[in-house]
């Protein structure tokens, strides 16, 4: 099997959906060998399902090619209703059941040893950083809105984040993430200079800070 290998998998909600997924192992891992040569473990979770989101939308495509040359095994998956998962969007309350479930795939696809980071875009930023969970090692989040979801238990954690903001957001002025996290426990952020909400022209930008994050959870 190639180093850059898709392998389709489905996760299983605790209320019973199937959710479409895609794993791709860290470059020379082999979907037989739990360590493989991965170094780390990263979920990543799409933008808005009603907005056009999906796994394979911007950043997150671009994401899911990168990290695995960096020595991440990594997940993507379609939240409920969107493509080839069952049941219907539930406007992020639902969706964290499919956090979880997705979680629950990559932790058993991944020496148990390994770090996991659950990274997100947008309303995928927000389900990241709603995912209180004991094998959660950091959280990713690139331009979260903080309005879909209770932050409040991931803000109070010692574990690292990183919130990733586009200057010229069009959604939520940086400035005010800024301000709600000031109080995070254990969080950067780092404002994208001239980036937009969707982060077009950047892509370069947020790939090299996603993979120095997981570099540095790694290391830590």
């Amino acid at each position: 099997m190639g180093p850059m290998s898709v392998l389709a998998r489905t996760c299983a909600t605790a209320d019973g959906l199937a959710l479409e997924a895609e794993l791709r192992p860290a470059d020379g891992g082999r979907s037989d060998d739990r360590a493989g040569r991965a170094t780390a473990a990263v979920l990543l979770c799409h933008p808005h399902p009603q907005y056009g989101g999906t796994m394979r939308a911007g950043i997150i495509g671009s994401l899911f090619e990168a990290l695995p040359h960096a020595g991440a095994t990594v997940l993507r998956f379609n939240f409920r209703g969107v493509e080839g998962s069952e049941g219907t969007h539930d406007h992020g309350n639902a969706e964290l059941l499919d956090v979880l479930a997705a979680l629950d795939t990559l932790v058993d696809e991944v020496d148990p040893a390994l770090p996991v980071v659950v990274a997100g875009w947008s309303f995928g930023g927000d389900m990241a950083l709603a995912t209180y969970d004991d094998r959660v090692a950091a959280w990713l989040a690139f331009a979260p809105p903080l309005r879909l979801a209770d932050h409040q238990a991931v803000a109070r954690d010692d574990r690292p984040k990183l919130l990733v903001l586009g200057q010229h957001d069009e959604f939520r002025d940086p400035a005010d993430i800024v301000a709600e996290t000031e109080h995070w426990q254990n969080t950067e952020v780092d404002v994208i200079s001239g980036a937009s909400h969707f982060f077009v022209g950047r892509y370069d930008r947020v790939v090299e800070l996603a993979l120095d994050f997981v570099a540095h959870v790694t290391a830590g």
